[in-house]
């Protein structure tokens, strides 16, 4: 809790308004709102958490969403100019956005986090105001990276609506993944609690999804950690990359239906997670090592070559080419990167990345985004 206290930060920017535009029920003028939600990575234990696992997963600063909520007379959602073009040059550019980008922008998602929120509230006998406001978003989140895009959109848009109705206090931490990962399901969005607490608490937390804890509490039990314990990540990520909504489909289904293979495995990768905080706490980096590179290989077995797609499998074999440890970040698109060798491994990755297409950054860990509030609501 000391360390969550050392690392809270709020990510709330004041602007300075017209006296005379929008006011709070104290007839005082209200300021505008902005938080960031940044990049998630799964570094052990994915895709267990859609399967009562366990993960350990942590924010990447490298990128990020980030919502801005402007009191207003009305209530509007702003679409993005890029990401939510609805203007053309000509049917070819129409048809070539289609093709690379989807139907689907930030708006709905928007949207999404505003029903949910509402809905939430009232269920919960939480009263709000009733003002208005804008909602604009912006994201440097490559799209298919498995880093989260749609969900740090949402989270960082539940962050303004918590602060512009004053009702952080009243919303405990541990329930805010299942409200950002509702207002994903409203869109027939398929994905697990791991992103969305990774998102909402910041930093490294090791997560436990058992059935127990999800059918007692609604929610997990989630445990920050110190972000210092890792060691220096890699990125590794594709330009265009393939769609990673498809991973969990056919493996869902076989879990399911009690096949004793995919629960087997899905127990196994869970338990990586325990293996590896014990292994982040001792500073056991060779065990980190086989840790990571069992989880891709576990995955591997379950959900095929063809789901997980040739551009992803060569991603880990780049990585692999050289020794380093290397599994995706969440349902492929981007692999993390462990080179326990230090610079001079880094160096040869740098050249296969290179020779193979692949972008190579450096993983920047974002700490922990919970404030003094938010850590007396845990």
């Amino acid at each position: 809790m000391d360390m969550l206290k050392k690392e809270s930060k709020k990510r709330v920017r004041e602007e300075k308004m017209d006296p005379n535009s929008t006011l709070s029920g104290e007839g005082q003028a209200m300021a505008a709102i902005e938080h960031r939600s940044f990049a998630r990575i799964g570094f052990l234990g994915n895709p267990s958490d859609v399967y009562f696992g366990r993960t350990i997963s942590l924010t990447i600063g490298n990128f990020w969403a980030s919502v801005k909520l402007e009191p207003s007379q009305h209530l509007v959602i702003k679409p993005h100019p890029f990401h939510d073009l609805v203007q053309f040059t000509s049917l070819d550019h129409l048809l070539n956005r289609l093709q690379n980008e989807g139907y689907y922008g930030g708006v709905r998602l928007l949207m999404a986090i505003c029903k949910v929120f509402r809905n939430y509230c009232k269920e919960n006998d939480i009263q709000l105001h009733q003002g208005n406001f804008s909602l604009s978003y912006d994201t440097n989140i490559p799209r298919q990276t498995g880093l989260s895009g749609s969900s740090a959109i949402v989270s960082a848009a539940l962050n303004c609506l918590l602060d512009f109705y004053n009702v952080r206090h009243l919303i405990k931490v541990q329930v805010r993944p299942n409200i950002v990962l509702s207002a994903e399901k409203e869109l027939g969005i398929v994905a697990g609690l791991q992103d969305r607490v990774a998102q909402v608490y910041g930093g490294l937390v090791h997560m436990d999804f058992s059935k127990e804890h999800m059918d007692k509490l609604g929610h997990g039990i989630y445990t920050p950690m110190d972000i210092s314990l890792l060691p220096p990540l890699h990125l590794i990520y594709a330009e265009n990359p393939s769609d990673s909504g498809k991973v969990h489909s056919m493996v869902r289904q076989r879990w399911l239906d009690g096949d004793e293979f995919i629960i087997s495995s899905m127990k196994e990768v869970g338990n990586l997670a325990e293996e590896g905080r014990t292994a982040l706490l001792n500073k056991d980096h060779s065990k980190l090592v086989e840790l990571m590179n069992l989880n891709f290989d576990i995955r591997r077995r379950m959900f095929g070559d063809e789901c997980l797609g040739a551009m992803n499998i060569e991603m880990v074999e780049v990585a692999r080419r050289v020794g380093a440890a290397s599994k995706f970040t969440g349902s492929g698109g981007a692999v993390v990167v462990f080179c326990p060798e230090g610079p001079s491994q880094v160096k040869l990755l740098e050249e296969e990345c290179r020779k193979s297409g692949f972008m190579l950054q450096p993983v920047k860990i974002a700490p922990s985004c919970l404030n003094d509030s938010d850590i007396q609501t845990l």
